[in-house]
């Protein structure tokens, strides 16, 4: 998924409280006295508000449309406002008593002292200086924007208007960054910045009125004026050409004169090769996993749990393909046609149909039922040959969009049919779509809780789902199965592969080597996913050490609850209170645990 607090992030680092561009309202973020939970709520409520000001596309992402016509100032000025506003929020929580709370609002108050320390914890990697990003980067992510913000009237069409014009002005400002970040040594890996080059190459070969940015100018907008609706498609292909193209030729030129030359390459792709780049690697890992584990720790879980894995991919691989050695398993699955798709349309088609029944069945498995609707969609052709493939976006809160499980059909030939069903599962119901879209449902939580959170819950849930479909009985067949485990040993490589390019001076190609002896994606995955771990460093290592901990509480409370232990009601409390750390999640369970246990 495209994770809530960062998946397709236009806003890298980007803590600012005012924007580029726009004349709204800004928050309020002043003080009365008032009791700790009331304090608390009040800290919550303008750490939100200040949130969706600082970051306005992810405000139109999630519906609330106060700040169409703006983007986030992600100028050094812009960003150390923020840190300061985080700092001011931090002060404040520190003086409220956790232990006056209630267990609800202590929960508020963990997370959202994770909320506030993590931006300030990642000031040592200075991302927004190095990190160029061929997944989530401005190239891709501004893309989509015209299929997120709505234009009903003619003001939503001025304000994207507005939005559209200061594109280049951001544009300018993120290349900026980059220029002082190479003055001091902090410049991205080779791969990621051949890949930026390739896809900024491939949008200014396209005449204006077809970038995707351009598309809202084609449409009819029913009720407008002839006026209203000549000067909006004006106003919009004025600011592709005037604006967001001249400022995409020049960050390529940028790209290709100032960066490519001196990226980083061999053992030196990963954050090994820059400065303080260990200290952030520490961050990174604390921030995605909610743990304290040490790389070593981690690489270790990794090399464990795919030697247990391994041990199912033979036996399955006898019953299946009549042969138990790995190599030829691999083999076979990696090369031959039948097991891969034929066209796009098959692709899409099957992701449509696990994901129906797989709607189907979730009623028998859990309590609670999201009421926002899922359909699936393909990655746009402008990322789908450089990125993932699949990724959940969630629904508008308001209704407007719902949640939408992106498929990757490029090059269908080389999709595998046998992890179609696992991926529909982790990427829509029971994994992303069900825990996401219930989340933003919850009642009487903070926003915060409902919309951000942790990855090692967001990603260890997804992962959690994939072996419980195998409970609810939804796969085909055992060459499914096959595919679940796969995605097992796909996941438990990225504690080897992050660890390794990251903490221990891995080259891309060792990285790659490691994942096609160990999985078995498709060779053309593996390197785009080895490329994900370099630009996303720490993300990969939430999936499995997150599934461990879900795995975990469940046996924790089947041993402790026997036959009353109910698995509707266990998912239900795992979910009941949005993303939390791992640590959070474990004194939920507990708490659960002590309260049905106690008199008996």
């Amino acid at each position: 998924m495209r994770l809530l607090t960062a998946v397709l992030s236009l806003t890298i680092a980007a803590l600012a409280t005012a924007a580029c561009t726009g004349d709204g309202e800004e928050p309020d973020t002043t003080v009365s006295v008032q009791d700790d939970s009331e304090a608390l709520q009040g800290l919550a409520e303008r750490y939100w508000e200040w949130h969706l000001a600082a970051h306005p596309t992810t405000a139109t992402r999630l519906g609330d449309r106060r700040y169409d016509d703006r983007l986030a100032d992600i100028t050094p000025e812009g960003r150390d406002r923020g840190y300061r506003t985080l700092e001011g929020f931090l002060s404040e929580l520190t003086a409220i008593d956790p232990d006056a709370l209630t267990s609800q609002d202590r929960i508020t108050y963990l997370a959202l002292e994770e909320e506030l320390h993590e931006p300030l914890d990642r000031r040592i990697c200075r991302v927004a200086e190095w990190s160029i990003d061929h997944m989530n980067g401005p190239q891709v992510g501004f893309m989509s924007l015209a299929e997120l913000q709505r234009v009903e009237t003619p003001e939503d069409g001025r304000k994207m208007a507005r939005r559209w014009r200061a594109i280049g002005p951001y544009i300018d400002a993120y290349v900026e960054n980059h220029r002082r970040g190479l003055e001091e040594g902090l410049v991205a890996s080779r791969t990621t910045v051949e890949h930026t080059i390739e896809q900024l190459a491939t949008q200014l070969d396209q005449p204006d009125a077809e970038w995707p940015l351009a598309k809202p100018a084609r449409e009819g907008h029913a009720g407008w004026s002839d006026e209203d609706r000549q000067a909006f498609q004006a106003e919009l292909l004025a600011a592709t050409a005037e604006s967001i193209r001249p400022s995409f030729q020049r960050y390529l030129a940028f790209l290709r004169d100032e960066v490519l030359p001196i990226t980083r390459m061999g053992n030196r792709v990963g954050l090994l090769g820059l400065p303080d780049g260990e200290e952030c690697y520490t961050v990174l890992r604390r921030a995605y996993t909610t743990l304290g584990l040490s790389a070593e720790e981690i690489h270790e879980i990794g090399l464990q749990e795919n030697a247990r894995i391994r041990a199912e991919m033979v036996a399955l691989g006898e019953r299946v393909l009549g042969t138990s050695d790995i190599l030829e398993i691999q083999l076979r699955l990696r090369t031959d046609p039948a097991m891969h798709f034929a066209t796009s349309e098959e692709v899409k088609a099957k992701a449509e149909e696990a994901t129906e029944r797989s709607r189907d069945a979730i009623p028998s498995w859990f309590g609670r039922l999201p009421e926002a609707p899922i359909v699936v969609d393909e990655i746009p052709l402008y990322e789908a040959p450089f990125t993932t493939i699949a990724y959940y976006r969630q629904p508008a809160v308001d209704g407007s969009r719902p949640g939408t499980y992106f498929i990757n059909t490029y090059a269908p030939e080389t999709r595998p049919r046998y992890d179609a069903e696992v991926l529909a599962f982790h990427e829509g119901i029971p994994g992303h779509h069900l825990q996401i879209a219930i989340a933003q449902e919850l009642t009487g939580i903070p926003e915060f809780r409902k919309h951000q959170g942790s990855t090692a819950f967001v990603e260890g849930w997804a992962l959690y789902t994939e072996r419980l479909a195998d409970e609810m009985r939804l796969y085909s067949g055992d060459l499914d199965r096959l595919g679940v485990l796969s995605f097992d040993a796909w996941r438990a490589s990225r504690l080897v592969v992050d660890t390794g390019i990251h903490a221990f001076g891995w080259t891309r190609q060792q990285a790659i080597d490691y994942m096609l002896e160990n999985t078995l994606l498709a060779e053309n995955n593996v390197a785009n996913e080895v490329d994900r771990y370099i630009v996303w460093p720490g993300q990969a290592l939430a999936y499995k050490l997150g599934q461990r901990e879900m795995f975990r509480l469940r046996d924790q409370a089947k041993e402790t609850l026997g036959p009353s232990f109910d698995i509707r009601e266990f998912h239900d409390r795992v979910l009941e209170n949005g993303a939390v750390s791992l640590a959070v999640l474990g004194i939920v369970i507990e708490n659960w645990l002590a309260g049905s246990t106690a008199g008996r």
